[in-house]
């Protein structure tokens, strides 16, 4: 290649090259001016807003100091006026102190001179009761006793007449109310009593049904007690036997069941065990029926089926010759009238009236008392507290929680004293009378006691040395209170206690 050529080519690389160096340097001193300027400006714009804020900050903090000098300026004028009137108060109260201290001086002349007032009155006073001790050659113990031995026999005397007074009002006002209420209430209910007991007793059309009842070597009864869980009599009776048993319900199904036998002459153990299976469904189906007729004829309603079961069982069972069932719709009418003249919840008080003794149909059985069993057995089945209360403390063997288990008693009360409601035997009405007198006699100061009204009243005697007006209204409350925690009885009993006071003289 020709050297000129490269020489040309190397001169113009050279100048291209220096040419491009100083174009760019002169793009990049353009550049640089460029931002110089902008930071100019920018520089400019920052000192003229902060020049302005300057004189703003100014301002406000001129201000700022002219408000809070005018505030200063205030409470310090508030400051002066406080405290011209906490000096204005100290010197009122520096002239209170003052006249204080003044009444101070003249009550404390005064007391001296009562104190010394005083002194002398009690000298006076010790004076006067040596002359009285003197007079009446009693000390001033002996005669306090005196005279409250005096004041509380002239007190004693005048409470027991308020005492019977009040009583005797009370008495009567509330005698006739609850006369108008009972008589009411047993009139509007007017229920027949069934006086009949439930017998367990099976006629025999001839003296030899009871072989073949028998059975060779006792097998027929044997069977039949084992099936039916009684116990059957067959002694001297004439043309009858006797079925026993504590429960009532299988009692009655035994009965019906020998009787069933008897008239169809085939006695022997399948056969047994067929007929009592039927006359079970038979008696199972009187049970509920009885139940809810009874619940029907109480007009009691939302009881649960095994409750109205249970209460059906209660017709096979009598208490005193009454019968349970009859009794239980009795005392529900009763409970509802009582509870609408007294102004309570009229079906809680049917209900609890009507419960009340469904323990009877289970407590042959099963340990506790008909009131408590009772009262689990409904509590179980949904029964409303007040109701299970009601049952539960009819004989108070719990607290009553409300007026309605209160009504529930009254009417159990009105249904057994009723006249014709209830019978008693010989012995026990023998008992009864016995233990009125022996508890009223058991009582100190009492002289003698007498039963009477068919052990409706207790008539108590007492020694009128020992036992004075008000202490005759203490002791017939007591033997009322003894009365009611050891014994039962139907209905109520009177206690009427009589002191007597005689004075003999002789004419010489």
């Amino acid at each position: 290649m020709n050297p000129i050529v490269l020489l040309i080519d190397f001169l113009a690389l050279v100048v291209g090259a220096a040419a491009g160096y100083f174009f760019h340097r002169y793009q990049a001193e353009k550049a640089a001016k460029a931002r110089q300027e902008k930071a100019d400006d920018i520089l400019k714009i920052a000192n003229e807003q902060a020049r302005l804020i300057e004189s703003g900050s100014r301002e406000n903090a001129t201000k700022i100091v002219q408000a809070a000098e005018t505030e200063i300026k205030e409470r310090r004028i508030e400051l002066n006026r406080e405290t011209e009137r906490l000096d204005k108060r100290r010197s009122e109260l520096d002239s209170r102190f003052d006249k204080i201290e003044q009444r101070e001086q003249v009550l404390n002349k005064r007391q001296s001179q009562i104190d010394k007032r005083a002194n002398e009155i009690e000298k006076l006073y010790e004076e006067q009761t040596k002359k009285i001790e003197f007079i009446a050659q009693m000390t001033p113990d002996e005669a306090r006793k005196e005279l409250f031995a005096s004041v509380e026999k002239e007190a004693r005397g005048d409470m027991a007449r308020i005492i019977r007074q009040i009583e005797a009002e009370a008495r009567e006002e509330g005698e006739k109310r609850a006369r108008k209420l009972i008589a009411d209430a047993i009139q509007r209910v007017a229920s027949e009593h069934v006086a009949e007991v439930t017998r367990a007793v099976v006629t025999l059309p001839s003296e030899e049904m009871k072989g073949r009842i028998v059975g060779r070597n006792g097998r027929n009864i044997k069977a039949f007690e084992q099936a039916a869980g009684v116990d059957v009599i067959v002694d001297d009776t004439p043309d009858s036997v006797t079925v026993s048993c504590f429960d009532s319900v299988r009692r009655e199904i035994g009965r019906r069941a020998l009787a069933k036998l008897v008239l169809d002459g085939r006695i022997h153990p399948a056969h047994i065990e067929k007929v009592l299976e039927d006359e079970a469904k038979a008696v199972e189906k009187i049970i509920n029926e009885a139940g809810e007729q009874a619940a029907y004829e109480a007009n009691v309603t939302g009881l649960h089926t095994e409750v109205l079961r249970m209460m059906g069982r209660l017709k096979f069972r009598t208490s005193y010759g009454q019968n349970q069932l009859s009794h239980a719709v009795e005392v529900a009418k009763l409970a509802g009238i009582l509870a609408a003249e007294l102004g309570a919840n009229i079906e809680l008080s049917k209900q609890g009236g009507f419960l009340h003794d469904i323990g009877k149909a289970m407590d042959h059985n099963q340990d506790g008392t008909h009131a408590g069993l009772g009262a689990e057995f409904c509590k179980r089945y949904g029964v409303n507290p007040i109701v299970v209360n009601a049952i539960a403390s009819h004989h108070h063997e719990v607290d009553q929680e409300s007026v309605e288990a209160v009504i529930a008693e009254a009417a159990d009360a009105i249904s057994g004293a009723r006249p014709g409601a209830r019978r008693e035997d010989l012995e026990a009405y023998i008992k009864r009378i016995r233990s009125l007198e022996e508890m009223s006699m058991s009582f100190e100061g009492v002289q003698q006691a007498f039963a009477i009204q068919a052990g409706r009243e207790v008539r108590i005697l007492v020694k009128p040395d020992t036992i004075d007006d008000l202490a005759s209204v203490r002791l017939a409350r007591d033997v009322a209170k003894r009365i009611e925690e050891t014994m039962q009885y139907p209905g109520q009993i009177r206690v009427t206690v009589i002191r007597e006071t005689r004075a003999t003289e002789y004419a010489k």
